[in-house]
């Protein structure tokens, strides 16, 4: 007599993430990835058919550490997951404008002053902007004519960038 089976993969495969990852994110405020991007050593006996990242794009409310899951699943249906730990970092500078020429005037004690929204003419960055501070705010008699201001502004992840106005 002749009888007639069919095989079945009832075993999982095995998902395994090698190493963290780190991405940095671009002059948008994103990045992306995708699971050929990744260091896994995902096996299965009878092959893995489907890799599946459960996150792939990130932006700036995603700076530091993100877990995200890999999913791996063979031709069988069968699936296992790992997670680990994708870093997120932000390593563009904000890019700083600076108002030129600026004059202001002395009042009648001989004394100025001005602030950092003064100088400042739109800087911007990529996921914001933390600080913008200038290296002189007081003015007096000693001053008079040109004299050189340098605005600084600085993001969250500790990038800057300055520019100077007279």
């Amino acid at each position: 007599c002749t009888i007639t089976g069919t095989g079945t993969d009832s075993v999982n495969p095995i998902a395994t993430w090698l190493a963290p990852f780190t991405i940095q994110l671009d002059a948008t405020g994103k990045a992306s990835i995708t699971a050929a991007d990744i260091v896994y050593s995902s096996t299965d006996k009878c092959g893995i058919v489907y890799i599946r990242l459960h996150v792939t794009n990130f932006q700036c409310s995603h700076l530091g550490a993100n877990t995200v899951t890999l999913t791996v699943t063979d031709a069988s249906g069968n699936s296992d997951m790992c997670t680990t730990t994708v870093m997120v970092e932000d390593s563009v500078n904000p890019v700083a404008s600076c108002i030129a020429p600026f004059t202001i005037q002395l009042d009648a004690t001989g004394n100025a002053s001005i602030t950092a929204t003064d100088i400042d003419d739109g800087s911007t960055d990529n996921c914001g902007i933390d600080s913008i501070t200038i290296d002189e705010t007081s003015f007096d008699c000693t001053h008079l004519g040109a004299n050189t201001v340098t605005l600084t502004v600085t993001d969250a992840s500790g990038n800057s960038d300055m520019c100077t106005t007279t």
